[in-house]
């Protein structure tokens, strides 16, 4: 039974587990899924003592994290906020947990996820770039997505300031599908200003999702992080402006260690928002001028 509780359960105490589980921020994503393959069971895992899981080979280091009190609180109000507010709970065993993300080297364990959950697993091109961008890159951003949008490939990007909000505008604009990946618990909007896009996304049938638990705050160690979702979960990531030192190449990097392909769009030599996608196609990134550029 502790197989199929894991994998196919959807039952309240099924849902107390993975909540738990995916709270444990002191273990790194790559340590719960090695710990989750192991026990098969979080019910076992959530039972076990000190003694038992170091017997299971569990370093004494992780048991503590594990049998940490402060993880165990509340879980009931997780429950309850979650199931009042429409918020799924995708764990790594879930048929509708994307696949293109169990390819990746450090997969989250758990996906909280708000409005469709149909098309995680659907074609999609991820979209980034600066926050303070430029005319021109807000431009490019919003035609780029809303013709990705209009041959039914999903566009998936951050909900930040800037490209990523153009880009969830130009795929709503569309009437296509967008998925946003957040860095915080999808009881925060961040930044603020975006609520009104947080809707649109849901009500325009696509979805919102983030590996952390409702509660957590938009810290800054959360977005690199995220970025490796936004480029796992997609088929391949454009980049619209990228400063020399930007946090948009945080995702090319997750993209070319995950094995996608990079589009970057050129801009304007005397722009310091193009210094850094100037540079990647000096590194042989693929030049994206127009969608044909990657339907071909």
């Amino acid at each position: 039974m502790g197989a199929n509780l894991i994998r196919h359960g959807g039952n309240m105490e099924n849902l107390k587990y993975w909540i738990w589980f995916s709270r444990i921020d002191e273990l790194s994503p790559i340590k719960k899924i090695k710990i989750v393959k192991k026990f098969k069971n979080l019910k076992q895992l959530y039972l076990m003592t000190e003694e038992e899981l170091i017997k299971n080979n569990v370093s004494k280091k992780d048991a503590e994290k594990i049998l940490n009190l402060e993880y165990r609180k509340h879980l009931e109000k997780y429950i309850e906020y979650i199931q009042k507010n429409d918020i799924k709970v995708i764990n790594y065993y879930n048929k509708k947990y994307p696949q293109k993300l169990k390819e990746i080297y450090d997969p989250p364990i758990v996906l909280y996820l708000k409005g469709n959950d149909n098309i995680l697993n659907e074609y999609g091109f991820a979209i980034v770039g600066c926050r303070d961008c430029t005319k021109y890159g807000e431009y490019v951003a919003k035609k780029i997505a809303y013709d990705l949008g209009k041959n039914n490939i999903n566009v998936i990007s951050g909900l930040a300031k800037g490209i990523d909000s153009y880009s969830h505008i130009g795929a709503i604009k569309a009437n296509a599908t967008t998925i946003a990946v957040v860095g915080c618990g999808l009881d925060t909007v961040y930044p603020k200003e975006n609520k009104y896009l947080f809707d649109k996304i849901i009500k325009g049938n696509g979805a919102i999702i983030s590996e952390y638990v409702i509660g957590t705050k938009p810290i800054a160690k959360n977005f690199p992080a995220r970025n490796r979702i936004i480029s796992g979960i997609s088929n391949g990531v454009i980049v619209v402006e990228a400063k020399e030192k930007s946090g948009t190449l945080i995702t090319v990097d997750f993209a070319l260690d995950q094995g996608k392909d990079v589009y970057v769009v050129p801009g304007n030599i005397t722009s310091i928002n193009s210094c850094g996608t100037n540079e990647l196609i000096k590194q042989g990134a693929k030049i994206i001028t127009n969608l044909n550029d990657i339907l071909k």
